[in-house]
């Protein structure tokens, strides 16, 4: 026996208990819950490649497997190639040059691909309708009734917030794309 005076709380465990575990239980016994945790709870870790649906390197390894911590894709399976890819419209915050662009668009890969800019600042989740939002909200930095706008710290910091620390906007993308595939069973 240790220096304590607590005895092991599992049935018939002549053991002491570990002094400071959270409770009472010896190493051994302390051991095989730890073990049942990660069982249930899982032990999040590296993936050993990444997610095929998200991109994410970050899993859930539980004794059965892994998952993807993002969008809980089973590692290892193949998304099926003939579903077509969830519909997620977003609104786009581009620069180009001394100009920033709000659009929306369900297909960002094509829709930024056929237009000049510089830098994708932000994606917001959204269509039409939030769109719309920003561009009353932003009116008064608008060029003519075109969907430019002046830069402007107020607009800015706006992209900041939609951004919201993230600087890839594409991975904020492919983590809703994931989710929605996710949601879709």
């Amino acid at each position: 026996m240790r220096g304590t005076d607590r005895r092991c709380a599992a049935v018939d465990c002549p053991e002491a208990a570990e002094s400071g575990a959270p409770a009472p239980l010896c190493a051994a016994h302390s051991a095989l819950v730890a073990e049942w945790a990660q069982g249930e709870a899982g032990t999040t870790d590296v993936l050993p490649s990444p997610c095929l649906v998200c991109g994410s390197r970050t899993g859930v390894r539980y004794p059965g497997g892994w998952v993807c911590a993002v969008c809980e894709w089973r590692h290892g399976e193949v998304p099926d190639g003939d579903l077509a890819p969830p519909r997620v419209d977003v609104v786009y915050y581009i620069r180009f040059d001394d100009r920033i662009k709000i659009g929306t668009t369900a297909n960002p890969r094509q829709r930024l691909g056929r237009l000049w800019h510089d830098q994708l600042l932000a994606f917001e989740r959204g269509g039409r309708a939030v769109e719309q939002r920003r561009h009353a909200q932003f009116a008064r930095y608008r060029f003519d009734r075109t969907e430019w706008f002046r830069v402007d710290d107020e607009l800015e910091h706006h992209i900041r917030i939609v951004a919201n620390g993230e600087p890839d906007a594409w991975a904020v993308y492919a983590r809703w794309t994931s989710e929605a595939l996710a949601l879709r069973g």
